[in-house]
């Protein structure tokens, strides 16, 4: 007789690159966004919301990875074959759901967008292919008024979320520099100078010497995996770098000079930087443009009180996605962290965005100017934690009704309804009510601040029992055995039927939470 084959079991394992989120992370990010939202509702944002997915084509490839399958998307076909995509951020969808609704939309249209991006990457730590972001655009706005908004609103975000000045900048940069720049090392295939601007993205995250290699040939990580790099001569690294280093527009003209001089170019009559100027950056006044919108920026967020210790031009600032045209600007935490090497490193980026004015003309043929700002949501929570600015817990475990006798259910759940009604977190136990032991045991692992005990004859005496379990806990520190627990019973008071609310409002666990409620 053959034996009977045991049922294969499916293996319950997790995705490479995604996590479960537990209750406390999940409310204390709810926490974290409510506060991010009153800002933005603050600066004139309204919220919409676009689905996970879109027409490949829709999206576009933006990425800074292009060496993952699918071009660093998440990709399927659906009935009629064609291709749609998991978002990999929230700026695509938006100038997807601008175009389609142009007629519609009152420019300029301000709005902010939350929820889950997916990126097709390798994963590591701290490097997930599902995460959080939430953004704030302005779009129709082409001044740079539009863009000093959106880093004094990073700004002043910050700050609500209980970070410090000192401890936080906003970095800002203009893309149309750092392009005039690439034209001074003959860069014109755009390959190339993604490669370029990606290597230059990295400098917080690897620092100037891995950035290097990636200028250069390439480099190999820890795992063996090699990235091709941008291919850039020692000397065009060499000056890329100086370049870096400068931290204002006059030591920007410095290097620049150097570089026209030392650097093959094209033919002009002047010398120097002026001829440099003429014949590589100045030619379609590019770089003088991104120049004066910067300065323009700097004389906007100064006069509204925002000095250098909040919003500065910082030429090291990037940015890695393809689709920006002007401004760049970052948001960088600056307090020190122990990475997972354990070195002490500046914490870095946490958000970061730019202008955008051709990525809607995809859709309408036309230049639409937008700007925005997008937070990592998962990495300022990481960063809260760090600076102690999350409370672990805020909201108690709900109180837990007990089950004594099967055929008072519906007095069980009439106490139930009274709690939550009083806006108290309360359950009456759904398990096996034989062991009242495992009653208790269930409301100590779910961190309940009391449970409610009526047997039939607490019934009769229109009472209940309240056992307060935080009391009874650190009772028990100094209770030796179990004759003693059951004659003192530490925590455990009864009360009359109807004064069941009353009673469990008055436990410091939940006058705390309720405090704190009508306070907001």
């Amino acid at each position: 007789m053959a034996k009977n084959k045991k049922p294969n079991k499916v293996k319950a394992r997790l995705v490479r690159g995604f996590n479960d989120r537990s209750p406390s992370d999940i409310r204390a990010t709810n926490k974290m966004m409510g506060q991010i939202q009153e800002v933005f509702e603050l600066y004139g944002f309204d919220p919409i919301e676009t689905p996970f997915l879109e027409y490949t084509d829709a999206l576009g490839k933006f990425l800074p990875d292009s060496d993952r399958p699918n071009e660093g998307v998440f990709s399927l076909q659906d009935e009629d074959e064609q291709w749609l995509s998991l978002r990999y951020d929230l700026t695509a969808p938006l100038a997807r759901h601008v175009a389609q609704n142009f007629n519609e939309i009152t420019m300029p249209y301000r709005t902010y967008r939350s929820g889950f991006v997916f990126r097709n990457e390798k994963p590591g730590p701290g490097r997930f292919r599902q995460f959080m972001q939430f953004d704030a655009d302005i779009v129709g706005a082409p001044g740079v008024a539009a863009d000093a908004e959106m880093c004094m609103m990073m700004a002043d975000t910050m700050e609500a979320l209980g970070i410090k000045r000192g401890d936080y900048v906003i970095r800002v940069n203009n893309r149309k520099v750092l392009d005039s720049i690439l034209q001074t090392f003959h860069i014109s295939d755009e390959g190339q100078k993604l490669s370029v601007l990606r290597a230059l993205d990295k400098l917080d995250k690897f620092g100037i010497a891995d950035v290097k290699l990636l200028l250069g040939d390439g480099r190999k990580d820890e795992s063996g995996d090699f990235t091709k790099g941008a291919g850039l001569s020692p000397l065009e690294i060499n000056y890329l770098e100086q370049y870096l280093s400068a931290n204002t527009l006059q030591s920007q003209h410095e290097v620049l000079s150097t570089v026209a001089n030392a650097l093959p170019r094209k033919t002009s009559d002047k010398e120097g930087i002026e001829g440099f100027f003429e014949s590589q950056m100045y030619e379609d006044s590019t770089f003088s443009e991104g120049e004066s919108e910067l300065e323009e920026l700097q004389a906007l967020v100064y006069d509204n009180g925002y000095e250098k210790d909040r919003i500065k031009i910082d030429t090291t600032c990037v940015r890695g996605l393809e689709y920006y045209t002007g401004m760049v600007y970052e948001a960088k935490l600056l307090f020190d962290v122990t990475n997972e090497k354990g070195q002490k490193v500046q914490f870095g980026s946490v958000g970061g965005g730019g202008r955008y004015d051709g990525l809607i003309k995809r859709f309408t043929g036309q230049a639409v100017p937008a700007t925005g700002f997008s937070i990592g949501v998962s990495r300022l929570m990481s960063a809260l934690k760090n600076l102690d600015r999350l409370e672990a817990q805020e909201m108690p475990a709900p109180i837990i009704v007990c089950v004594m006798d099967k055929s008072r259910i519906a007095d069980y759940q009439k106490m139930v309804s009274e709690l939550r009604n009083a806006g108290i977190r309360a359950e009456m136990y759904q398990g096996n009510p034989k062991n009242f032991g495992k009653q208790l045991q269930y409301a100590d692992r779910r961190g309940s601040p009391a449970a409610i005990i009526a047997g039939s004859d607490e019934f009769e005496q229109g009472i209940v029992q309240i056992k307060d379990l935080i009391v009874g806990k650190e009772a028990s520190k100094n209770i030796e055995d179990n004759e003693q627990w059951k004659s003192e019973r530490p925590g455990q008071f009864e009360c009359k039927r109807d004064e069941l609310v009353a009673k469990i409002s008055e436990l410091p666990a939940i006058k705390k939470w309720q405090e704190k409620r009508q306070a907001k």
